[in-house]
Formats: C-alpha cells, structure tokens, sequence
C-alpha cells in the first residue's frame, strides 16, 4: 500500500505550477476584427411625488393651514419638461379649484390650493399656463409643492381626502 503525504505547502506549489491553456503564447501570426458598441439616448423623464398632509388632526378652520412637499424629476439631461397637477379626486374639483371629499361617507368637502410658490401662483395641469417648467440635467430635480387650506366654515369630523395626479411632460 502506497501512501502519500502533501503537505499544504506542497498543494499550492502543485496548483501555482500549472498553465491553463488560454495562458499559452503564440507568435505565428495576428488577425483583428473590429466591432462598434453603442447605445442611444432618448429623452426620457421619470416623476416622484410624497404626499401632502395637512395634519391628522385639524379643529376649526378659522385661519389657513399651510404646509409644503415635494416632487422629484429626473430627465435625461438637456431635455426641456412641464411638471402639471390635476385637480384631483375630490368632488367638484375642477382645473385649480380643488376639494377633499369626506371618506366616512358625508358629502361634507374642504377647499384647498396648490401653489408654485408660497401663497402665490396656483398650480395646474395647463402647459404653458400654470405648470411648473425645467430642462434636465440628468439628475433628480426637487420642486416644492406649496399646500394651504384657506380659513373656510369647518365641516363635519371625518377625514378629507383627495388624490391628485403630477404628471411630467417632455
């Protein structure tokens, strides 16, 4: 009976000897190819939104309510874009008059505003007229959307809401 002893030494020894075939030199000659790699870029723009909340819980309405959020736009860059918001679900919305609707089954509705800048400039969905503008840089781009519920007769207790769509044009 034969018995063999490697030490560990001798086991790297053994694999740092060997040569795979794809290392080997050659010198009978060359050939080349060619080949072109590439990819086209399209304009292209994707679209964030965080909601907007204007406090769980709210008493009277007696003096405006104001908060803020933001949407995020990434456009391929030099690629011009409209940022535009819907007048959202709530009933009797319409262009920028905007209402959130009672979830609780009420028809009870609470007016609120969209503005491009604080208290200033309503929001739409109008290119051209009241959307938000930019051009891409290839990076995501913050833009603020101002919220205020203005002082108006308080309805019922319930939770108002509404679902507004930002939709980005390029």
């Amino acid at each position: 009976m034969l018995r063999v002893k490697m030490s560990v030494a001798g086991i790297i020894l053994v694999l740092d000897s060997f040569t795979p075939i794809h290392a080997a030199t050659y010198s009978n000659g060359t050939g080349t190819a060619t080949f072109d790699v590439s990819m086209k870029i399209v304009a292209n723009c994707v679209i964030a939104a965080s909601p907007l909340d204007f406090g769980q819980t709210q008493g009277v309405l007696s003096a405006a309510v104001n908060v803020n959020t933001s949407l995020s736009v990434t456009c391929t860059n030099t690629t011009p874009y409209n940022v535009g918001l819907n007048a959202g679900t709530g009933s009797g919305s319409s262009g920028t008059t905007r209402f959130m609707a009672g979830t609780g089954g009420n028809t009870a509705t609470i007016s609120f505003n969209l503005f491009q800048t604080a208290g200033a400039t309503l929001w739409g969905d109008t290119q051209g007229t009241n959307t938000v503008g930019g051009v891409g840089n290839g990076a995501a781009q913050s833009l603020t959307v101002y919220g205020q519920v203005p002082a108006q007769s308080t309805p019922i207790p319930d939770t108002y809401r509404s679902t507004i769509t930002a939709t980005v044009y390029f």
